[in-house]
């Protein structure tokens, strides 16, 4: 299995934090949310990480070069964005015939990695992607989720103010290479996960909540809640 870690992100909404550095290296607890990503995957096997750049790539390059797992990382500079879906489509030659774990290093997740490898595993048959779900306090703010009794994605409400619960994409996931071969069927280059890819595998989607620990962390609000319930972890 090889991994994308997305960290292209602009972080408009972390501003003053990021006018300086990417949301991607945002510190929590003083070390930077890529670390917590890279340090979960190579714990559980996983050497092969590719990154996409694009704001300040700079800085993620020097970062990934004094760290100690950046040999486990290439990185691919996007000039312009392409979409969660349109980064794994145009990368797919690094990914081979292998599955995806995909997650966006700027969310900052505590979980254990190796038993949602193993889940996906054990995914019913006719699924061909796992999702990790979280309760989230501001739904209408999520995708949230409607699962059946296998606990597959039934049904997907993306940012809606009605209440469809709270049970919400984390947007951490492993994908098979059948994926890929539909975003490129999709004839395009620009590719955005949740509308254009979600919707067509509703009923093929296992999921598996996050009990431990997750959050988006792209506002600052967010930011300091994660650095505040990170010393509560502590």
């Amino acid at each position: 299995m090889k991994a994308l870690l997305l960290s292209a992100g602009l972080g408009t909404r972390l501003r003053p934090l990021t006018d300086k550095i990417p949301k991607c290296l945002a510190p929590i607890h003083g070390k930077p949310l890529m670390a917590y990503w890279l340090e979960m995957l190579t714990r559980a096997g996983i050497d092969h990480i590719l990154v996409n750049l694009h704001y300040l790539p700079d800085k993620v390059r020097a970062f990934l070069s004094s760290s100690s797992l950046g040999s486990f990382v290439t990185t691919v500079y996007e000039e312009k964005l392409l979409g969660t879906g349109g980064t794994l489509l145009k990368n797919r030659d690094f990914f081979g015939n292998e599955s995806v774990f995909m997650a966006h290093a700027d969310n900052f997740s505590v979980f254990d990695m190796d038993s949602f490898l193993q889940e996906h595993l054990s995914r019913p048959a006719r699924c061909d992607i796992t999702m990790m779900t979280f309760r989230t306090e501001t739904p209408e703010s999520c995708g949230i989720l409607e699962l059946d009794s296998e606990n597959v994605v039934c049904g997907f409400h993306e940012k809606q103010k009605q209440n469809f619960g709270n049970l919400a994409n984390g947007a951490v996931y492993i994908l098979e290479p059948s994926v890929i071969d539909f975003m490129e069927n999709l004839g395009k280059e620009q590719i955005d996960f949740s509308t254009e890819v979600i919707p067509h595998y509703l009923g093929r989607i296992y999921t598996v909540e996050n009990t431990w620990y997750h959050r988006d962390i792209g506002t600052m609000e967010n930011y300091l809640k994660a650095e505040e319930d990170f010393l509560k972890m502590l």
